[in-house]
């Protein structure tokens, strides 16, 4: 009978931190994902184009509405100062009067870089999350199209909201507590979108959806980010300078900066959750590795060095006489000896023969899940060992995720089927 092991604390919850950090950096550059992030935002910044062209004529609409309507005109007012609107026409983002022909351009120009940028999100996270599905061709064609327009929508009434609260508490239109409380609230909600925006990213963009609750924690931690880096850009980064740099591009060159880092550190927080979910499989892999991986630096050989989540998980400890494995059993756990010494048996007509010993550090048992078959040796403890025990989908997920150790297990199953046939020639 094995018992679960009983581990000193080592780095325990910092180690494994570590392990993710590592990890989720490693995949990233791999992955490119800072080009992504690039082309992402060049397409934001063509969607952002014609939805202020639609906020012109919202503009003329309103100053319609305001010169019988004195909401409207203390909207329009908001507006204007909150958002600096004369700032953006004199930068061209904002049409005027006079150049608002080209609206069915616009109009082309939303629905086609809507359809590109969510692509484009699409894009990377089929790279993040890799699965050998396919996307609903409906949903492909149709979701871009609406799901832009429907985001700005979102965004554009919480700053507008924001910035009314803020004109009027500045005007003494209500009383500045009320304001303040009001403001709060209104930031709580922008926030929450926000979130909810990037849980629903998180959760349905992967063709296998990691679990809900992992996936909000993430996106929690990304909307965090997101509200840090606003609140940092704001703070060292002025749309005065750019403008003073690149002239009439520098409010072009400001806004494709900022969405640039905003889309790194979605798709960053994306890579993490992706590695959260292959936490354990990564470090298995640089464990039955470690002794072959000659390429492996020290820096990867002290972040993967602890080993005592996996033993947590997975780890047995079996007496001596225990036998792990049966001869024609269809059990299909495969073991990874840690520490002691096992022997491997055949059974024959003249009793059990033996074929070897195991010693630390080797990977058996595999057979079976390869081969679909029953078990072909029996496996005792030769002494007291520890040994990780693997169920077939982490066997499945090891072989899919790691190239290396697949190559590894295979030419140790070619080895020992060729020893088999040799020691059986008849």
């Amino acid at each position: 009978m094995f018992r679960k092991l009983a581990l000193p604390p080592t780095r325990g919850t910092a180690g494994w931190l570590l392990q993710l950090a590592y990890t989720t950096l490693r995949l990233f550059g791999q992955n490119g994902l800072q080009n992504h992030a690039a082309a992402t935002a060049f397409y934001f910044l063509l969607s952002a184009t014609p939805l202020l062209l639609l906020l012109s004529y919202a503009l003329q609409l309103l100053s319609r509405v305001a010169e019988n309507s004195v909401p409207a005109t203390i909207l329009m007012a908001a507006l204007y100062d909150q958002m600096q609107l004369e700032s953006l026409a004199a930068l061209g983002f904002i049409a005027r009067q006079t150049q608002l022909a080209a609206s069915g351009v616009g109009l082309l120009t939303l629905v086609l870089s809507s359809r590109w940028l969510v692509n484009a999100v699409q894009g990377a996270f089929r790279i993040i999350f890799p699965s050998p599905s396919k996307r609903n061709p409906v949903m492909k064609w149709v979701l871009p199209l609406i799901i832009l327009p429907l985001l700005f929508l979102l965004m554009c009434v919480a700053a507008l909201a924001q910035v009314t609260l803020s004109f009027l508490a500045q005007n003494n239109f209500i009383g500045t507590g009320n304001a303040q409380v009001l403001q709060v609230l209104n930031t709580l909600f922008v926030f929450a979108m926000v979130w909810a925006l990037v849980f629903a990213a998180y959760w349905q963009l992967p063709r296998r959806h990691p679990p809900a609750r992992v996936a909000a924690a993430f996106a929690l931690g990304a909307a965090v980010s997101l509200g840090l880096l606003l609140t940092l850009f704001g703070a060292f980064f002025k749309l005065e300078n750019y403008n003073s740099l690149y002239g009439a591009l520098g409010g072009v060159v400001f806004v494709l900066i900022g969405a640039y880092f905003a889309f790194l550190l979605l798709y960053l927080w994306a890579q993490a959750l992706y590695a959260y979910g292959k936490a354990d499989i990564t470090a298995l892999e640089k464990l039955f590795l470690a002794g072959s991986d000659k390429g492996a630096d020290k820096i990867e050989a002290y972040v993967f060095g602890d080993i005592q989540r996996l033993l947590e998980t997975y780890g047995q400890i079996l007496p001596p006489g225990h036998t792990l494995i049966e001869e024609g059993d269809d059990s299909r756990t495969a073991y990874f000896l840690h520490t002691g010494r096992a022997r491997a048996y055949k059974n024959t007509p003249d009793g059990p023969r033996q074929l070897g010993e195991l010693h630390e550090g080797q990977l058996f048992g595999e057979m079976a899940y390869l081969l679909n078959e029953k078990r072909t040796a029996t496996v005792v403890a030769d002494t007291e060992i520890t040994v990780l025990a693997l169920p077939p989908h982490i066997m499945e997920e090891l072989m899919r995720h790691s190239a290396p150790l697949s190559r590894r297990i295979i030419d140790t199953l070619c080895q020992r089927l060729e020893r088999m046939n040799l020691a059986n020639p008849g």
